[in-house]
């Protein structure tokens, strides 16, 4: 049972662009970890799986630099799926220094199964918006992404 008294957004803060996305990005990781759980993978584990699902072969630190993620945060989501079997590093044949990471095709049933719980979870946390704000949301959050970064 929640209070409504602690769920309320405090008037002064509801319209901190910071505190809203704060909170909304919190109920969204919520909301995306249970409906990834029975698929044994988190949100970060399946942007990487779908990286590796394009349609040539990538680096491990081609795909962190796809992620925008440090080298060793990559080996460590890279060990990760390894060893649950939906990854396998290889040598690169161009590039002997180089590991290419790959789907294994348990990786990409893996992928295609919690894709389809991520899209639903998706649908459900957007709910309390039309389709046209809901788009019109990810568009704007997509701008926003694309948006060079600020000298500030």
């Amino acid at each position: 049972m929640t209070d409504d008294a602690t769920d309320a957004t405090p008037e002064a803060l509801a319209s901190r662009l910071g505190y809203l996305l704060k909170h909304v990005h919190l109920r969204w990781v919520e909301a995306s970890a249970r409906a990834l759980t029975p698929f044994g993978v988190d949100g970060r584990e399946l942007a990487v799986l779908a990286v590796l699902a394009a349609d040539r072969s990538l680096s491990q630190m081609e795909a962190a630099a796809r992620l925008a993620v440090d080298r060793t945060t990559m080996v460590g989501l890279v060990d990760t799926l390894e060893e649950k079997g939906f990854v396998e590093r290889r040598r690169s044949s161009r590039d002997r220094r180089k590991n290419i990471v790959e789907l294994t095709p348990a990786g990409r049933d893996r992928l295609r199964e919690a894709e389809r719980a991520r899209e639903e979870a998706e649908r459900r946390f957007l709910a309390p918006l039309s389709p046209s704000g809901a788009d019109q949301l990810l568009r704007a959050l997509r701008t926003l992404a694309a948006a060079p970064r600020s000298a500030d």
